[in-house]
């Protein structure tokens, strides 16, 4: 089955400042450069989902995408924005912020969503569900609007009474590391 990839870049970035974190300074190019690198190989379309630089983020060479709802909502309103314009039946989000992703991730979910005849899988660590590293059907956008429509805005939340499977990933615990603070970027540049 072919998969959308969206990144989410949609956030303000309050952690780090007010700075969009996906346009930072990382290893020689950009946060976001990094994601794409290890994330598009993996996907069969690429969205990124942003709500300012989005010329920045346009230049990258992908589609960019804006969330429907107003106000910054989070990153569930970047992965219903994706249901939307998703060209593929399976849609799959990582975050902008997470430079080290796993170069198996969507493998090691699509398979276990089908296994499990689930309707969305996501990553997890030590015990640790990682909700932004997901791969889902386009058919929970109807579910996923009306979640946000209620004023739902926490990922785990709206999944909570969806089929879903978690993925371990404890032997690349280190992979699903973000960096949301300054001292975070320092620490790892």
């Amino acid at each position: 089955m072919k998969i959308t990839g969206i990144v989410l870049a949609g956030g303000l970035g309050r952690r780090m400042g007010g700075v969009d974190k996906g346009l930072l300074p990382f290893h020689g190019t950009t946060m976001v450069q990094h994601v794409l690198k290890r994330f598009v190989p993996q996907v069969d379309e690429l969205l990124v989902n942003a709500n300012q630089n989005l010329e920045q983020y346009a230049a990258f060479g992908y589609r960019v995408i804006t969330d429907n709802l107003i106000g910054y909502a989070g990153p569930l309103a970047g992965l219903q924005v994706g249901l939307i314009e998703a060209s593929n039946e399976l849609v799959a989000t990582v975050p902008c912020d997470s430079p080290y992703l796993p170069s198996d991730l969507i493998a090691r979910l699509q398979a276990a969503l089908l296994e499990n005849r689930a309707q969305l899988a996501v990553a997890k660590t030590l015990g640790q569900p990682h909700p932004v590293f997901c791969l889902c059907k386009r058919s929970l956008l109807p579910h996923l609007t009306s979640f946000l429509d209620a004023g739902g805005r926490k990922f785990d939340a709206w999944y909570a009474n969806l089929k879903t499977v978690e993925v371990n990933f404890d032997d690349q615990a280190d992979a699903f590391k973000n960096i949301n603070t300054p001292q975070q970027l320092a620490a790892e540049n």
